[in-house]
């Protein structure tokens, strides 16, 4: 092949190649290019971490109660570093729990969050749903609840693409069985209520769960509405069961039409009652209820602080987000109420158990 053809040849190969390595370099540009843009475009659909968010939590009760300050420190911590500014209000229904305080009080909240344009609302126990929450459900403003003893479609939730939450859902059978781990020989059992609304679903739950739980009778369901009432039917209780399941008793009435505090009816049932007692709640224990099985405040808070990171950070719907149920329960036994009843606990149920071993209000005569 001769001098010139080869040159020909060689200038034709490095021509070749620079074309080819200028499409590469082209669509590698290209490709980088389309890559910021699909990064960008994800960016702009998803929330800025970084953002100031606002979160109103309406709760139902009130502070200081061991029950609302471990759901709100929950749903904080489950929240973590994340930017938040908090406002709370409290709803304090256990202690104004006539229909016309309940209502001016869901007024104020209402007007609240329509002057402070929340980011979020975080509404927990019943009330708060009923009286405000339940309001929005169904619009843009994302609904966390917890702690709902109701079921969530009683409040429009289940269809609301806005809304999600925990329920709670209570140990009756656990705390049963708990109960008869050291008290063997009970056989019937009386249930007292209040008479808020909210206990019509626990009520049926607990029906529903009285097939798990064997050589044990359920004699009466009491819906009470004073405290004179409340205290003639424990006085009669005392020949008639060998147990009190002592759920609702919040909104009893003294003579003055004013609610008796569920702290004071604890007491005067330790002091007048020989009957074992047990519920679901654990603050009851430290104010005389022998045995508990408890929901934790904390584990509501937080798995609620779970879904509203989901929704402000991961930017998720929360009609995405299913609504989840209370999980395992603490054991809890107060001591001194077995003392007093003279009953002895075995060392395996103690073990096992978390111990009150005095009352609430010696405590606070110290």
């Amino acid at each position: 092949m001769g001098k010139y053809k080869i040159r020909s040849l060689v200038t034709f190969l490095v021509i070749l190649a620079c074309v080819v390595i200028t499409s590469g370099c082209l669509g590698i540009q290209q490709a980088q290019r389309d890559l910021s843009a699909a990064k960008q475009s994800q960016d702009t659909n998803k929330p800025d971490s970084g953002k100031a968010f606002k979160i109103l939590h309406v709760m139902s009760y009130h502070t200081p109660w061991e029950w609302t300050e471990t759901q709100l420190q929950g749903f904080k911590d489950a929240l973590g570093s994340a930017n938040i500014e908090y406002k709370v209000f409290e709803m304090d229904t256990k202690n104004f729990s006539a229909e016309e305080q309940k209502r001016e009080k869901a007024k104020q909240a209402r007007e609240l969050i329509e002057s402070w344009k929340p980011d979020l609302l975080y509404a927990s126990d019943d009330d708060a749903q009923e009286y405000v929450a339940r309001h929005y459900a169904g619009t843009s403003l994302p609904i966390v609840f917890s702690a709902v003893n109701k079921e969530p479609e009683t409040y429009d939730y289940t269809t609301a693409p806005n809304v999600t939450g925990v329920v709670e859902h209570e140990h009756f059978a656990e705390s049963v069985r708990l109960l008869k781990e050291f008290v063997p020989d009970v056989r019937k059992i009386a249930v007292i209520f209040d008479e808020d609304p909210m206990w019509v679903s626990v009520e049926k739950r607990m029906n529903e769960t009285i097939p798990q739980l064997e050589d044990v009778e359920f004699v009466s369901w009491d819906r009470l509405n004073s405290f004179e009432a409340y205290q003639n039917r424990i006085k009669q209780l005392q020949t008639e069961v060998d147990a009190i399941a002592l759920i609702g008793i919040f909104t009893f009435k003294d003579e003055a039409g004013e609610n008796v505090h569920y702290r004071e009816v604890l007491k005067w049932t330790a002091e007048n009652s020989n009957i074992p007692d047990f519920s679901f709640w654990k603050d009851r224990v430290s104010f005389g209820t022998l045995a508990v099985v408890s929901v934790s405040g904390y584990e509501q808070g937080y798995e609620a602080g779970l879904l509203a990171r989901r929704i402000l950070i991961d930017g998720k719907t929360p009609g995405s987000l299913p609504i989840r149920s209370s999980m395992k329960g603490e054991p809890l036994i107060n001591k001194a109420r077995a003392d007093d009843l003279g009953i002895r606990i075995n060392s395996k149920t103690l073990l096992s158990s978390k111990i009150a071993t005095k009352y609430e209000w010696e405590s606070t005569n110290e």
